[in-house]
């Protein structure tokens, strides 16, 4: 018997209807070519010189809103229950997450609490660790945990992998209405950039920069923490998996690229467990904490981090 069918949870991984199937793969396909085309407009738009200081602001503050939204809200927040806060806040992080284009919250919820449950078994979503080890096998098995495993037909049932985000009436309301936000995220840029430049070219700049060109770089970056990150890096400890710490990718990331740590203490609301690996999503709590703005920030105590790294050392 294999691991995944010894797993209870297996059950709750299952085949969609041909139609859902469809409709998964045409929103990941979008998904994926959209911002592609957007960022060869903006390639041209650079090459040409057809741009302006707003267009590039714009990228790298919505950028921020971008990855602060995926890795602080859905990820440490929604995934993981790394902390507790208010309302408001917990408002602001489900839209900006959702303007990141990663799919509906409870979409990326399940599947990232399933990735979880099975990493790098038969079961994980997007393990490049499962299509053999010659150089050829790792290589597409790179390829497939970056982007293909999102057209698959398979998906996770949300009354196993997120009972507690099903019960929760405002966190279904921000899932439901996930595509209004998506078009938010590229109007904002839109907008702001005519209403600085005030010339109708950076209404289509500003949408390109801040909103297409953005989702691409940001969600490449993303992507690279199920592909590479589970393959090339450090392992300081021993998580029965290939999760690695990969200081590239965590640098583009805010954090999420150190997926040893966090798969070793995957409830700690900070990535690095030391204070010079680059983990700006863990310091940016650690400031929202200290200014009340999120309470109950969960971390392992350095014993317990000194005990799991003594347990790497011995084996």
């Amino acid at each position: 018997m294999s691991s995944v069918t010894a797993d209870p949870l297996a059950s709750a991984i299952v085949k969609l209807d041909p139609a859902s199937a469809r409709i998964k793969r045409f929103s990941a396909l979008t998904t994926m070519t959209l911002p592609l085309i957007g960022t060869a407009a903006a390639a041209w738009f650079l090459w040409t010189g057809t741009y302006t200081t707003t267009d590039l602001v714009l990228f790298v503050v919505m950028y921020f809103v971008h990855m602060g939204g995926i890795t602080i809200g859905f990820h440490r927040y929604l995934s993981h229950k790394a902390f507790k806060t208010s309302p408001v806040f917990e408002g602001i992080m489900m839209i900006t997450g959702s303007m990141g284009a990663q799919g509906p919250l409870m979409f990326w919820v399940t599947t990232h609490r399933r990735h979880h449950r099975f990493s790098d078994r038969e079961g994980d979503p997007h393990s490049p660790n499962l299509h053999g080890w010659s150089i050829k096998a790792r290589l597409r098995g790179l390829w497939y945990a970056h982007m293909p495993w999102m057209l698959s037909d398979e998906t996770s049932k949300w009354s196993v992998f997120a009972p507690d985000v099903l019960r929760d009436r405002r966190l279904m309301w921000y899932s439901r209405t996930y595509p209004a936000w998506v078009l938010t995220g590229l109007l904002i840029p839109a907008v702001v950039g005519f209403a600085v430049e005030q010339t109708p070219m950076s209404l289509l700049t500003g949408l390109v920069f801040g909103g297409f060109a953005r989702i691409f770089v940001a969600n490449q970056a993303a992507w690279c923490v199920g592909s590479i990150c589970h393959a090339i890096g450090s392992r300081p400890f021993d998580n029965k998996d290939r999760s690695a710490n990969n200081w590239p990718v965590a640098a583009f990331t805010f954090g999420e690229g150190l997926q040893n740590n966090h798969h070793a203490f995957p409830g700690s609301y900070r990535h690095g467990v030391t204070w010079w690996e680059p983990d700006l999503s863990g310091w940016l709590l650690f400031g929202l904490g200290k200014a009340g703005v999120v309470w109950d920030l969960r971390e392992p105590d350095k014993a317990t981090i000194e005990r799991k790294r003594a347990m790497k050392q011995a084996a």
